[in-house]
C-alpha cells in the first residue's frame, strides 16, 4: 500500500508538470499571435481601402521661381 501511494502521488506531480509546461509554452505564443493578427487586420484594412492617390487637376501649380 505504501508503495501504491508513493506512485500515485510520483504520477499526480508528473502530470502536473507536463501541464504547467504546456501552458507555459501556449502563454509564450500569445504575445507573437496577437502581433500577427493587428499587422493581418491592418493589410486587410489597406487591402479593402487603397490610398487615394491626388487628381491631376487637385495638384498644385509649381512655384515659380
Amino acid at each position: 500500500m505504501d508503495g501504491t501511494a508513493i506512485i500515485i502521488v510520483l504520477a499526480i506531480a508528473g502530470v502536473a508538470s507536463v501541464l504547467l509546461f504546456a501552458l507555459k509554452g501556449l502563454l509564450d505564443q500569445v504575445p507573437d499571435v496577437i502581433d500577427s493578427a493587428g499587422r493581418a487586420r491592418d493589410s486587410w484594412q489597406r487591402f479593402r481601402q487603397p490610398a487615394q492617390l491626388p487628381r491631376a487637376d487637385e495638384e498644385e501649380p509649381p512655384m515659380a521661381a
